[in-house]
């Protein structure tokens, strides 16, 4: 377990998450370009969306990959009920619900991260789960605005709840588009593909990886701040990004050890649920449900969830799932 923990800690692309933070907390002029950073998003989710489709087109699985598919969508439905009803009291509506489709939706990059550490560790993983990540984008924020939609219905400024609309929205999202697509053309072109591409999307992406990440540190210790400024709730939040993912992490490996889940596929659906989203669902909330608190459900996940995701979660989640499995 200890070399587990020491090898994820002194890999290339958690130092240079470590570099981001610490160069935000001395307040370094350090910066990676907006444009530039939306590249580099782009790229990994390209990337992880085309070896994942080219993976799926030799190893689909008939019944096992619609039953984890499933699974992935389950999870996306349900966590949001129970983060809702867990902090409606204390929160408000509003602000519940965008914390209950924070959490139900999943983080892109701390999926490719732990896609990265079973690579290094040749520990093999089906592409199917790309397809399941992709899938469980849209369901929470669907349900987080459905729930603030019943439980606030005599709100001067709520918005009607429009499910074609959210639905659309949802599935043409940029994120999920780009993913579900790359996935596609993977899948048709095959080895094929993957030869013609495979000094872009194979050579190059641990290095893409690394400058994604310091840029999302920087970004993440500035979030902290943000998190800090939330008055009493502060405490009860930070508690919350690191229980959070714990339960949900371990609801995804209770249905991963059900469903007899290999050991690449059980981490990453168990990494999926107790990943949280600073991509997809703030975008949605901003403008779907503009009276939520950004501090508090994006500082949440992505200064307290996402940093302990990649250094502690990770290799905790291996080990539980190489004992499960074993």
């Amino acid at each position: 377990m200890d070399s587990l923990f020491l090898a994820n800690l002194t890999s290339p692309p958690l130092l240079f998450f470590a570099l981001g933070l610490l160069a935000a907390l001395v307040r370094s002029d350090l910066e990676i370009p907006e444009q530039v950073a939306k590249l580099l998003s782009l790229y990994l989710l390209f990337a992880i969306g085309f070896k994942g489709g080219v993976a799926l087109s030799s190893s689909l699985g008939g019944w096992t990959t619609f039953t984890s598919l499933g699974a992935a969508v389950l999870l996306a439905s349900l966590i949001p009920f129970g983060v809702f009803f867990a902090l409606r009291a204390r929160l408000g509506a509003a602000d519940a619900a965008a914390m209950a489709a924070t959490y139900g939706s999943v983080s892109a990059v701390t999926f490719v991260t732990a896609t990265s550490f079973l690579d290094a560790g040749e520990v093999t993983w089906s592409g199917y789960m790309v397809a399941a990540m992709a899938l469980m984008e849209s369901p929470a924020i669907i349900i987080g605005l459905l729930l603030y939609r019943v439980y606030n219905r005599d709100s001067a400024g709520a918005l009607p709840f429009e499910p074609k609309a959210m639905l659309r929205e949802s599935l043409l999202n940029g994120s999920v588009f780009l993913i579900l697509g790359s996935l596609a053309i993977g899948y048709a072109t095959g080895e094929r593909g993957m030869t013609q591409l495979e000094p872009l999307v194979v050579d190059l992406f641990i290095g893409i990886l690394c400058l994604f990440l310091l840029d999302m540190g920087i970004v993440a210790m500035r979030r902290m701040r943000d998190l800090s400024r939330g008055g009493g709730q502060t405490m009860m939040l930070a508690l919350l990004g690191l229980l959070l993912p714990l339960l949900h992490g371990a609801m995804g490996m209770a249905l991963a050890w059900m469903l007899g889940l290999g050991e690449g596929d059980a981490l990453l659906l168990v990494v999926l649920a107790a990943s949280a989203s600073y991509i997809a669902v703030p975008a949605a909330m901003r403008l779907a449900l503009p009276e939520a608190n950004p501090s508090y459900y994006l500082g949440t996940s992505l200064a307290i969830t996402f940093p302990f995701n990649l250094i502690v979660g990770i290799p905790l989640y291996h080990v539980a799932v190489r004992w499960l499995v074993a």
